[in-house]
């Protein structure tokens, strides 16, 4: 190598070496900055922190209210909730609006045509709320819109059947902040876009000729009527986090399965099941093996931890065949009676 192209080397080099060390200059007080924000948590100008887990928190966890802790809440929902588990204040929305047929079935609001939004406080004041809305596609786009403008965040968006008429889907939302007047009625605008009708008083469960016990002792748990239809519940056994904030038992993290009654012991089958990524497989390959039809595989949530995976399902038979059909998924998940 000549000596000029050698000097010509040791110049680059040199230059090079310079400009990274500029720019690393350059970039530590915004890298500092960055992580500054990530670990102090900031004024929310709008009252809503949004998704749970976009800056790092300690956990926290939810403390118990009552419903009278929940009354404006009721107000701007326009329409009473209840409470579960001492924690968790949950209002149905269920579609009495909708005629809606799938496999040839009219589907009972109760079986897969509800909205549920649910409420959390929690131990820094803060209020968690969550849900899964049913829309139909034309009102789709409207009501994401909406809840978007109010700060209500969209975290999975999916069916619950197969063939249907009309074409109905699901989205799942989630809110978190420190007004939880505000929550309600960022829910309350999209819900509002809907044809979802004035809540009605809930009347005695309907006497079915489903065999209750024999569905029970197939699935190894109680369930519960609801309206036409009967469901088993399953919750997982772990701790589940959405970011820096504890799920309260059995929110967002259960298996459920709805039976409709048909006549003569026949039910349609309606599942939600929940999974690790380990599990999935294995609970797919058991439904498919008992003769039961796949929906989706998806997420309900965005910063859970362990993460989630659900598969929604459907069936037509027997209602214990179907109930035993489903025991081995049931096995094959870390989960227990919901009570």
């Amino acid at each position: 190598m000549m000596a000029e192209d050698r000097q010509q080397d040791t110049h680059t080099q040199v230059t090079t070496s310079r400009r990274r060390v500029l720019a690393a200059a350059a970039l530590a007080p915004m890298l500092a900055g960055v992580g500054a924000g990530a670990s102090a948590a900031g004024p929310v100008p709008t009252g809503m922190t949004g998704m749970p887990g976009h800056r790092r928190h300690r956990r926290v966890k939810p403390v118990p209210t009552t419903e009278a802790d929940w009354a404006d809440v009721a107000h701007a929902l326009g329409r009473p909730g209840n409470m579960l588990r001492g924690t968790t204040y949950h209002t149905p929305f269920p579609r009495r609006d909708l005629r809606v047929v799938s496999d040839g079935i009219a589907i009972t609001p109760e079986l897969a045509m509800g909205t549920h939004v649910a409420f959390v406080r929690y131990a820094d004041g803060s209020t968690m709320c969550m849900g899964d809305v049913a829309v139909t596609e034309k009102e789709l786009q409207k009501v994401i819109d909406a809840f978007q403008a109010h700060g209500i965040a969209q975290t999975a968006l999916h069916k619950h059947l197969l063939a249907q008429s009309p074409d109905i889907w699901w989205t799942h939302v989630h809110g978190h902040g420190h007004d939880a007047v505000a929550l309600a009625r960022g829910l309350r605008a999209g819900f509002d876009l809907t044809g979802t009708p004035p809540a009605v008083p809930t009347g005695p469960p309907v006497r079915s000729d489903l065999d209750i016990a024999g569905i029970e002792a197939a699935l190894g748990a109680k369930g519960s009527p609801d309206g036409l239809v009967y469901k088993v519940v399953f919750a997982r056994r772990e701790r589940i986090c959405d970011g820096h904030l504890v799920l309260p038992p059995g929110l967002g993290s259960t298996s459920a399965f709805t039976f409709q009654p048909l006549g003569r012991g026949r039910a349609a089958l309606s599942g939600d099941c929940v999974m690790l990524a380990e599990e999935v497989q294995n609970v797919l390959g058991a439904l498919r093996r008992g003769g039961i039809k796949l929906v989706e595989v998806h997420n309900h949530h965005l910063t859970d931890h362990p993460r989630l995976f659900f598969t929604h399902f459907w069936a037509v038979g027997n209602a214990v065949k179907l109930a035993r059909a489903l025991r081995p998924a049931v096995d094959a998940t870390n989960v227990v009676p919901a009570g």
